[in-house]
């Protein structure tokens, strides 16, 4: 297992928080989240083949629950709230089904824990060119005829590509991720989906999401609809950090 690079916001004594990305994002994504979240330790990971953590192979469930094992470990943290967006929900699912005793919380933000496999499929065959791009404005432009991204503004995505985008060799500009880990990723999100943590959750849904997620509020479990896509923290910033900051002051 690894040690994922990792980021850190807040109070370094407070309650711990542990923030995980979707395929292809990183863990810096959570900065503005981690400012609304006073007086909580917020700590963010760059799962492997993401960012600046190990991009070697296997990129399976057990490697990644085995990555955010050890690195939360290696930082002292034992059991904490897990936030996790997309494929990262998927993983904070799996995490409290194989290591139960390290999430205290979770909450779920548009998880992608079941892709029809037909959708994955798709998905994986558009990631296995190694795109590039002659200037960091050029990306942006790319993610933005991304239809998925119905309201994202612009500004977060220039900050995504501050700290996301780096320039080879050849003077072109690559998100840093692995491409190969990114078709594993969807391959795992076309398995079945494992069970909703038996923790208080909260899981917040995108309206206008292309992921499927039809999950009913019930004792234990908190959903928020929110109005934009799958992006939440991107598309819906104000409603998704309300919810979040209200479910953690509702169940401290």
């Amino acid at each position: 297992m690894a040690r994922l690079a990792t980021h850190e916001w807040g109070d370094p004594t407070g309650p711990p928080v542990v923030c995980l990305h979707g395929v292809t994002g990183h863990g810096a994504r959570y900065r503005a989240l981690a400012e609304r979240l006073v007086g909580r330790r917020v700590t963010a990971f760059d799962l492997r083949g993401h960012g600046r953590s190990t991009w070697q192979a296997p990129w399976t469930v057990g490697t990644h629950v085995g990555d955010l094992v050890e690195t939360a470990g290696s930082l002292g943290i034992d059991e904490a709230t897990w936030i996790g967006h997309s494929f990262g929900g998927r993983l904070v699912a799996e995490l409290a089904a194989r290591e139960p005793a390290v999430v205290r919380r979770a909450v779920l933000l548009d998880p992608a824990l079941h892709v029809a496999p037909a959708e994955a499929t798709t998905r994986a065959d558009g990631t296995r060119a190694d795109t590039s791009f002659a200037s960091p404005d050029e990306a942006i432009d790319a993610r933005l005829r991304d239809g998925s991204l119905y309201t994202t503004p612009r500004a977060m995505l220039e900050e995504e590509a501050e700290a996301h985008l780096g320039q080879g060799s050849d003077g072109t500009w690559r998100w840093r991720y692995s491409p190969a880990a990114v078709i594993a990723a969807w391959s795992t999100m076309a398995t079945q989906a494992p069970p909703l943590p038996g923790v208080a959750t909260l899981v917040v849904i995108g309206e206008r999401s292309w992921i499927p997620n039809d999950v009913e509020a019930r004792e234990g479990l908190t959903v928020v609809r929110v109005p934009g896509g799958h992006s939440v923290l991107w598309d819906d910033f104000q409603a998704t950090s309300d919810a979040v900051v209200a479910f953690l002051e509702a169940t401290d």
